[in-house]
């Protein structure tokens, strides 16, 4: 390759994302006077953290003054199923308070209560409203603050670009190659500390609350370097997503409209969640309508909340088992009413996105017509394994938080949980990385020049088109490795996936190397590929039905696997999985979680 087309740079710290856990890093890292680059495949300020619309969740005890840390970790444990890094969910209760109040601090507008104080709305799973939000816009002004901070911060800002490789020398991360999308120039970033926080995997699925980016880059990446993936299988179905029209079939319809009073209808009128209690949940949740009724209303003397408001896997459950048995709606959906239990004005300023966005794109009223919803890719609980303090992966030098991380949420994240785990957890991944700095090993030309080669090599081909690839790759993955999964199926999808390796492997592309789309998709099918394959693997190994993952031929949950972890490790050419069991949970924190059982 000649040397002029690729630009080279030094940095302490290089953070791979720009959204909220990205920011949150980089604006750390700079506060430890490290030179840090934040890389975005996209433009500065389109991360998918701007379309978390509900709140942060963090138990500051505005609303509910007995909320606490305490009763936070026992929600997140509980609605993960007992399978979440047992740290990290301690450090994320304890941390998100001053997390947000540090948010706040910067400038962020958050709604208030009558007399000032940052107010915090009612979500599934959490047993007292403890999302700090800003009505349903919640991730749009956190992104605007840690925007505004990280530039002021003198923190390099590199858009557009698409990193391919991390390179790793005698054992530890020197550095990463990417390429500019608008003029296809490559760049080399030579670093001893990577934090990645490039979000999750939706875009593997056909029916996906997520944007473009979101195709597993971060976790590739991590994967080829020789890094862990923990918990693949656990990938969460957001129960509400739009089903039509079907141009914005997935588009994701805030749980902030249950939390603020919304409720779930089959096509007979039924509010058929009453019907869906979980034992475990009982006890926490009304079972009447006129109970669920009284609690919308403001009557909390029982804290029993409306069953709307239990944890998305078993809401998604409910509503796919409601439209097989021929509940559904026309287009496939159920319907969400939040019209007849609020006012017009009320619904307004509450949910002011979801109005717009109903209104514009589906030409329906919220104000006085139920919106039709079904189920939608959404998040991804597994991840990256990271040392729950540092955030620092298998390999030395690399780091993870957000999505990309994995351990956090367990089986099944709860709502809220993801926006206070980028502020907490992204703090942290910075602070660490920022004292790794030194002298990075410096690369071998000739790895740099076989990772530009092998980047450029669908232009070298006459192929299939990998639009037609990655296709084919999402209509597997929904039908195999959905919402429900058996044996069969996942077996299935990994035959698919193998072939269509070797059909990713002779795809071309056209034109120049300046904005090509074609040539965007030929490089995401990679990381699509490993993720997909990581996942349905994963899945296959974990026989029972735990949170994000259901195996309707191991419909039960085994408590002899709960605090199991998959592990995928890249072995050679091969994906190797193993099990490993998790640290115990220390007695203290075991009583805790078993409080108000």
């Amino acid at each position: 390759m000649p040397p002029q087309d690729i630009r080279s740079h030094n940095y302490d710290v290089v953070v791979i994302g720009a959204g909220g856990a990205g920011l949150r890093a980089a604006i750390e890292a700079s506060a430890q006077q490290a030179k840090v680059a934040l890389v975005c495949k996209s433009l500065l300020g389109k991360a998918h953290t701007v379309m978390a619309e509900g709140g942060a969740a963090a138990a500051l005890g505005n609303v509910f003054p007995e909320d606490n840390w305490r009763v936070h970790f026992r929600d997140t444990m509980r609605g993960g199923k007992m399978h979440n890094d047992w740290r990290m969910a301690q450090i994320h209760a304890q941390e998100a308070p001053d997390r947000i109040k540090e948010l706040e601090a910067w400038g962020a507008l958050f709604d208030r209560t009558p007399d000032g104080r940052i107010n915090q709305r009612p979500f599934g799973g959490h047993t007292y409203s403890r999302l700090a939000h800003v009505g349903d816009r919640t991730g749009l002004e956190m992104i605007r603050v840690l925007q505004d901070k990280g530039v002021h911060s003198g923190i390099d800002v590199h858009m557009e670009c698409t990193i391919v490789q991390l390179f790793v020398v005698s054992g530890q991360i020197a550095g990463a190659l990417g390429y500019f999308r608008e003029t296809g120039r490559f760049v080399l970033f030579k670093t001893g500390a990577i934090v990645l926080a490039t979000g999750g995997i939706g875009k593997a699925w056909q029916i996906t609350s997520n944007s473009w980016e979101y195709t597993g880059d971060g976790h590739a990446l991590a994967y080829e370097a020789g890094a862990e993936l923990i918990d693949m299988e656990f990938v969460q179905f957001h129960p509400t997503g739009m089903v039509w029209p079907p141009s914005v079939r997935g588009i994701l319809v805030t749980e902030g409209v249950r939390g603020e009073g919304g409720v779930l209808k089959n096509s007979k009128g039924e509010r058929f969640m009453f019907r869906y209690m979980p034992e475990m949940f009982k006890g926490d949740y009304a079972d009447t309508e006129a109970e669920s009724d009284a609690w919308v209303k403001g009557d909390r003397t029982k804290n029993r909340r409306p069953p709307e408001l239990l944890t998305r896997d078993v809401v998604a459950k409910a509503i796919t088992k409601e439209i097989a048995e021929g509940r559904g709606t026309e287009h496939g959906g159920v319907f969400l009413d939040i019209a007849s239990k609020q006012g017009p004005d009320y619904i307004k300023k509450k949910l002011p996105s979801m109005y717009h966005q109903f209104k514009e794109l589906a030409r329906v009223d919220i104000t006085k017509d139920a919106m039709e919803i079904g189920p939608t890719t959404h998040y991804v609980m597994g991840g990256v394994k990271v040392d729950a303090e540092t955030q620092e992966s298998t390999v030395p030098g690399l780091y993870a938080a957000g999505e990309v991380g994995g351990g956090m949420h367990g089986a099944n994240r709860l709502g809220g949980n993801s926006l206070s785990d980028l502020l907490v957890f992204g703090r942290r991944a910075g602070q660490y990385a920022a004292g790794k700095r030194g002298a990075a090993p410096a690369i071998p030309d000739a790895e740099v020049e076989q990772a530009m080669r092998e980047a450029l090599g669908a232009f070298e081909r006459e192929g299939e088109n990998p639009f037609a690839v990655q296709s084919a790759l999402q209509a597997v993955m929904q039908r195999d490795a959905g919402i429900i999964r058996d044996k069969a199926g996942l077996e299935n999808a990994l035959a698919e996936l193998e072939k269509l390796k070797g059909r990713a492997r002779k795809v071309g592309v056209t034109g120049s190397r300046e904005y090509n789309p074609g040539w965007h998709t030929a490089i995401d099918l990679t990381s699509l590929l490993i993720v997909s394959e990581a996942t349905a693997r994963a899945a296959l190994e974990r026989t029972e039905s735990r949170g994000g993952h259901t195996r309707s031929d191991y419909p039960d949950s085994d408590e002899k696997q709960a605090r199991q972890q998959i592990v995928i490790k890249k072995e050679g050419g091969r994906m190797a999985v193993r099990r490993e069991a998790q640290p115990p949970i220390p007695a203290d924190l075991l009583a805790v979680i078993k409080e108000g059982k």
